[in-house]
């Protein structure tokens, strides 16, 4: 699903040149869950942005499905994040005026009509039912706890109903209890459903989830975990 050929991201900075991502090479398989660990400032969050299209390296290939990111224009890139990826974030990004349904039809209104609004909501709310939150469609996100924001959240990456999750630390603000549950619902995604899942994380629990591990140094450097099948340079 995904290759990365000796990809690079570096940032100009009053210190000179920082290097997020060092020649960073590696396939990803459709349906894989990997699990992405490594040092504050590896380049683990520039990674997965790069896989979501909102960061373009500043040298090799991004491919998915054989479709090269990089040379993607900006309408495209967005109707490929619209289509194919869902994010979740460690800081949710819940719109605070809008309730957890309102919340999970952002993106179906960004790729549709206005018109089919009426089919977003029942849409919006099979994605909350699915997750437990039948019962919270109306509350604002203060309304809700860290763990059913992070549902929400899930929920919404859902919207449009993505072949790929990529989630940025989604249990670096939940107690140990709830990481486990938004760990397994990120799992039940990949297993169940068959969609291929990419998680940044610290923690080493929660990289024990993965089927696949990917490991940057310092410096951006991949390197393989020993039980990843990931090809990696």
């Amino acid at each position: 699903m995904f290759a990365l050929m000796d990809v690079t991201k570096t940032y100009d900075s009053r210190r000179g040149a920082v290097h997020a991502l060092q020649g960073a090479s590696l396939v990803i398989e459709k349906s894989s869950f990997v699990t992405v660990t490594g040092p504050s400032g590896s380049g683990k969050t520039t990674l997965l942005l790069t896989l979501g299209g909102l960061i373009r390296p500043s040298s090799g290939q991004v491919l998915f499905n054989g479709s090269d990111l990089g040379r993607l224009d900006e309408r495209s890139l967005a109707q490929y994040r619209n289509r194919h990826v869902g994010f979740v974030l460690q800081s949710f990004n819940l719109i605070p005026y809008l309730s957890a349904l309102e919340n999970v039809m952002v993106p179906m209104s960004l790729g549709s009509p206005a018109a089919q609004k009426g089919d977003h909501a029942g849409r919006a709310r099979a994605r909350l039912d699915r997750l437990g939150l039948a019962d919270r469609l109306d509350h604002l996100p203060r309304e809700l706890s860290v763990g059913q924001q992070q549902r929400v959240a899930i929920a919404r990456a859902l919207s449009n109903d993505p072949e790929v999750i990529l989630a940025d630390e989604p249990t670096g603000n939940l107690d140990p209890l709830l990481a486990a549950e938004i760990m397994d619902i990120l799992r039940d995604l990949n297993e169940r459903e068959g969609r291929t899942v990419v998680v940044v994380t610290h923690s080493p629990e929660a990289a024990k989830v993965g089927r696949q591990r990917i490991r940057l140094e310092a410096g951006g450097r991949a390197v393989a975990e020993p039980n990843g099948a990931l090809e990696v340079d």
